[in-house]
C-alpha cells in the first residue's frame, strides 16, 4: 500500500524492497482498466494525468504510454527509485492533502489504497478538495479506497514471503482497529548474499465507509460513483467527474446514487 503513515519515514526502509514485496501487483492490467474508465468520459487524445501516491512508479510505467503523466508522493526514497526507473516522467514530492502544482489535469489517480493514509474524515475532504482544484472541468478522478470499516478484520495475522530464492523478504502484519482508524504493524526480514536485515513500520490509516466517501466527493464538487469490481476483492473503485456550470465555475455536486 502506499504512502503516508509518518509519510516519508515509513517508506525510507521499505523503498528498496517495495517492488519485491509487492511483486504480485498487476500494474499493467490495472493501468489498462484505468484507461478504459477514462475513455468513457474524456474525448480521444493524450490526456494529462497526475498519479497521487505514485510510489516507485509501477502504474506510471504504463500510464505514460497513453497520457502525459506526472507522479506525486510524500516519500523521497520512493520517488528516487521512480525517477531512476522513469527518467522521462515528471515527479513531485508533496502531501496529497495540500499539494499545489499550479496547473490542472484531465485525470487524477490515487491507487493501491493510498487515500487511507489521510486518516480522518476532515483530511479526506481536504484531500479531495485538493484533487478538485487540480482537475480540469469534465476531468476524471479514480480512487482505490482502503478497506471499509465493516470489512476490516481486527487482530488477524498476515504472513507473506516474496522475492527469488537467493534474496527473500518475509513480512508479518498485525492490524488493530482504533476507533475510526486501522493501525497495521508490519515486521520485515530481508535475507540475501549481503546478510539479514530486520525493520518494522506502522501504517495508521483511516477506515472510511461509503457515505463518508460520497459526502467528501460531493463537498469537493465531484460527482462520484462506486464501482464494486476493483483491483482487490474487498475495495472496489471510486470514479468521480468534476462538474462546471455554463460560466465555467465549479458547482456543488450531488453524488450519483446507485440503483
Amino acid at each position: 500500500m502506499r504512502r503516508r503513515t509518518s509519510a516519508p519515514d515509513t517508506y525510507r526502509r521499505l523503498a528498496e524492497e517495495y517492488d519485491t514485496v509487492y511483486g504480485w501487483k498487476q500494474y499493467r492490467r490495472e493501468s489498462d482498466r484505468i484507461r478504459q474508465i477514462v475513455r468513457r468520459t474524456l474525448p480521444a487524445g493524450r490526456p494529462t494525468l497526475l498519479d497521487v501516491g505514485c510510489g516507485t512508479g509501477g502504474h506510471l510505467r504504463h500510464f505514460r504510454r497513453w497520457s502525459r503523466a506526472t507522479g506525486l508522493d510524500a516519500s523521497g526514497p520512493m520517488l528516487a527509485i521512480a525517477r531512476r526507473r522513469l527518467p522521462d516522467v515528471t515527479f513531485v514530492r508533496g502531501r496529497m492533502e495540500s499539494f499545489r502544482l499550479g496547473r490542472r489535469y484531465d485525470v487524477i489517480t490515487c491507487l493501491f489504497s493510498a487515500i487511507g493514509y489521510v486518516r480522518t474524515g476532515a483530511a479526506l475532504r481536504r484531500t479531495l478538495a485538493t484533487f478538485a482544484r487540480h482537475l480540469a472541468d469534465g476531468g476524471v478522478v479514480v480512487v482505490e479506497p482502503w478497506i471499509e470499516p465493516v470489512r476490516f478484520r481486527d487482530r488477524t495475522v498476515h504472513v507473506a514471503t516474496a522475492g527469488p530464492r537467493t534474496s527473500r523478504v518475509v513480512r508479518v502484519g498485525h492490524p488493530v482497529r482504533r476507533g475510526g482508524r486501522s493501525v497495521l504493524t508490519m515486521h520485515y526480514v530481508a535475507a540475501g548474499p549481503a546478510g539479514i536485515r530486520h525493520w518494522s513500520e506502522v501504517h495508521d490509516m483511516g477506515l472510511f465507509d461509503r457515505p463518508t466517501m460520497r459526502s467528501a466527493f460531493a463537498a469537493a464538487g465531484l460527482r462520484a460513483r462506486r464501482i464494486p469490481s476493483g483491483f482487490q476483492s474487498d475495495r472496489g473503485l471510486w470514479v468521480a467527474v468534476r462538474l462546471a456550470d455554463a460560466t465555467g465555475r465549479r458547482r456543488p455536486a450531488a453524488p450519483i446514487r446507485r440503483r
